[in-house]
């Protein structure tokens, strides 16, 4: 593989008049600033419509794609939306932050009015709801059920519509016409954009790294279309979710809450699902990462109406019979496993096995009490190289939020003095090592603290808002970015 850099940039996080990043003027602009750089990744976190606590990670459906990135620039010069009914809209008052209430508020309203002046009798269309058949009609109902009852999750829907019974959902099909057709019509406008994009930064030798949550939302389309699939009883209730054991960070574990998955069932029909759900991702991205790969080796299943996740247990996943079923359906697709946190042996073997590269994270290196498989001199070709991921604090912040021994360990490892910057020295090391793929997050190199942390894992408010500012994407930081890339043989 050649040696190659990008920069981890969420869309959400670009600068745009209208409260959150969105797939127009500035998307571009952000790519013609990667290809003066000497990058060659973009990478972003899921784009899937958000759910609970804001989180790209708890998505309504595994396929759709987020409203709130459709460009309302673009629907003007089509359109579909008048200027003055765009700037009448409150899209927050921090252009640092996505004041995610706001958007819910208004954002979909005006999303109506375009919805209701587009032509859904276009080819393009008829195309586009053809091609995605597989998922786009059970998405669309159940996000127009989701709106007639107020958006509660499906379990409190009326039993005949949680259940599925043929009578009642076509009754809701021909109830709710219009408001499918809407659902519809977003993300016929989103894939549109983001096609669009995808082409230009392409064009430009840029490609797209997305993102991937290995589960569904407990309140998804694709739990209440296709519940066989994952683990629920005869009612169609969960038995058990996902979640992560008690450890040295969290005596209650993590309960994420998630469905998981009934392996047999999809090894039984030939893994269709996943090969149909990557298949998709390969067409809305260049390369695909998939998070929290050790869930194909082995899982943590909690019963389902625990309060922590103290009770759960570790159960064998579909390891390589799932990984040769993709590879199989899916020979040239790029995949990045996300193979953070504990390392078994079973789960090297599996990386092994699959080919596929997996993560490593400077700020993970340093722990002063033991041997790290994160430090550079561990690294091999096959790997993808972080200073952070969305989850860390910016390295700035991290070598004071650290441990005071473990970032001291940082700075001995690096031959730093006093004076000398941490992060600039991190990201070096992460350029200049063996992997042959880095990726910065944008933080990173803008050299910016707690205040740019995108997200503090288990817990709720404040994470997933902050934006960076359109006028940091100078020339002489294109320069500053490109010497880097070339110094590294990353060009």
């Amino acid at each position: 593989m050649k040696r190659t850099c990008g920069i981890l940039l969420p869309a959400s996080s670009l600068p745009s008049p209208w409260g959150i990043g969105t797939l127009g003027e500035e998307a571009y602009r952000f790519v013609d600033f990667l290809a003066a750089a000497g990058q060659h990744y973009w990478q972003i976190l899921p784009l899937g419509p958000i759910g609970y606590g804001d989180s790209p990670y708890q998505s309504f459906s595994a396929f759709a794609a987020n409203p709130y990135y459709i460009d309302l620039e673009t629907l003007i010069g089509e359109g579909l939306l008048q200027r003055a009914e765009v700037e009448a809209t409150y899209c927050g008052s921090d252009p640092a932050k996505v004041d995610y209430g706001a958007l819910y508020a208004e954002r979909f309203e005006l999303l109506r009015l375009a919805a209701d002046r587009f032509d859904t009798g276009c080819d393009a269309y008829a195309d586009f709801v053809a091609q995605n058949m597989a998922w786009l009609p059970d998405y669309a109902l159940f996000m127009a059920l989701k709106a007639e009852h107020g958006m509660v999750s499906f379990t409190e829907w009326p039993e005949p519509l949680r259940r599925r019974d043929a009578e009642a959902l076509l009754a809701a099909r021909v109830r709710l016409e219009h408001e499918i057709r809407y659902w519809q019509v977003c993300q016929y406008l989103f894939y549109a954009q983001w096609h669009r994009l995808k082409s230009y930064a392409n064009e430009h030798g840029v490609k797209i790294i997305g993102d991937l949550p290995i589960y569904v939302s407990p309140d998804s389309s694709d739990l209440w279309a296709s519940r066989e699939l994952f683990q629920t009883n005869e009612n169609g209730d969960l038995t058990e979710v996902a979640g992560c054991p008690p450890d040295a960070f969290s005596e209650e574990g993590q309960l994420w809450g998630n469905p998981l998955y009934n392996w047999q069932q999809h090894l039984d029909t030939g893994c269709a699902w996943w090969i149909r759900r990557l298949r998709h991702a390969g067409e809305v991205y260049d390369v695909v990462r998939i998070d929290h790969f050790r869930g194909f080796e082995s899982y943590y299943a909690i019963p389902a109406g625990a309060k922590n996740a103290v009770g759960g247990s570790w159960r064998e996943g579909p390891g390589m019979k799932l990984i040769e079923k993709i590879k199989t359906a899916l020979p040239e697709l790029p995949i990045i496993a996300e193979d953070l946190g504990y390392q078994t042996d079973a789960l090297r073997r599996m990386l092994a096995e699959s080919g596929f590269p997996g993560m490593k994270v400077l700020q993970f290196a340093f722990d002063s009490r033991e041997e790290s498989d994160y430090l550079p001199h561990n690294y091999t070709r096959n790997s993808v190289v972080y200073t952070g991921t969305h989850d860390n604090p910016p390295t700035a912040d991290w070598q004071y939020s650290a441990p005071p021994e473990d970032a001291a360990f940082a700075r001995r490892y690096l031959g730093l003095q006093p004076e000398q910057d941490l992060t600039r020295a991190l990201v070096r090391a992460a350029l200049a090592s063996v992997s042959d793929t880095c990726i910065i997050p944008l933080q990173d190199y803008l050299g910016l603290g707690k205040e740019a942390r995108m997200n503090t894992p288990s817990t709720l408010g404040g994470n997933w808002q902050w934006r960076v500012q359109k006028d940091v994407f100078t020339t002489s930081f294109a320069q500053e970015l490109h010497a880097l890339a070339a110094l590294y043989g990353r060009i």
